[in-house]
């Protein structure tokens, strides 16, 4: 009875603008954390483009917060509102972690798995942009929204492989060498994967309220 009241009030649809704000910005992060693990003397630069990137990001998701707490009637449930830009939110610092740990370790060549772990990255964020307008009418996107976060879902079975590889190409290389290098790359890798990961809450997240709106 309270979903079919809701449907006949009318909702505050600036959450979408915010939400495709953030999307953007998390689209900005992932091209730059691409740019970072190609390497060369401009890592650095690319590094301080994923913070701001980052904090930009944080700034988006108070106003996402502040507006559940303001606004009377949302367009969905006011927890699947935070849940979703918190897992939006949670892709973008785990690219600012990435970029913290190359400025502490003050990394510059990276191995070829982390390049391509951050083109699917790219691709992870550019679908969660693809997703987000498509919110607004449920209905009519359902099989749209569902092929885009089964598609995040593949690319983060393959992010976890890429992971696997590059730690046994890692291991393989400096086995008998500096044993450093293997703890940076690792740590690398370990927050490469991370964002996947957050990424597919980000796809759990918008399939759960798929469910709850159809």
């Amino acid at each position: 009875m309270l979903r079919w009241f809701r449907a006949f009030l009318p909702k505050e649809e600036r959450f979408f603008d915010l939400f495709a704000r953030h999307a953007h910005t998390v689209v900005q992060g992932a091209l730059a954390l691409q740019d970072m693990l190609r390497g060369g003397e401009e890592t650095p630069v690319f590094c301080q483009r994923v913070n701001q990137f980052e904090n930009d990001a944080d700034g988006i998701t108070r106003e996402v917060l502040t507006a559940v707490r303001r606004t009377f009637i949302t367009p969905f449930d006011r927890g699947d509102i935070k849940n979703l830009i918190t897992a939006m939110d949670d892709a973008i610092d785990q690219m600012q972690q990435t970029a913290k740990a190359v400025v502490l370790f003050e990394v510059r060549s990276f191995e070829p798995p982390m390049r391509e772990i951050a083109t699917l990255l790219v691709e992870c964020a550019n679908l969660v942009s693809k997703a987000i307008p498509l919110m607004q009418s449920i209905g009519a996107n359902v099989a749209m929204l569902t092929a885009i976060t089964e598609e995040i879902g593949k690319l983060e079975g393959r992010i976890d492989d890429l992971h696997d590889i590059g730690l046994k190409e890692l291991f393989l290389k400096h086995r008998n060498g500096n044993s450093m290098d293997f703890v940076v790359g690792a740590e690398i890798y370990k927050h490469l994967e991370k964002v996947s990961d957050r990424f597919d809450d980000v796809a759990n997240e918008i399939n759960s309220i798929v469910i709850e709106q159809v």
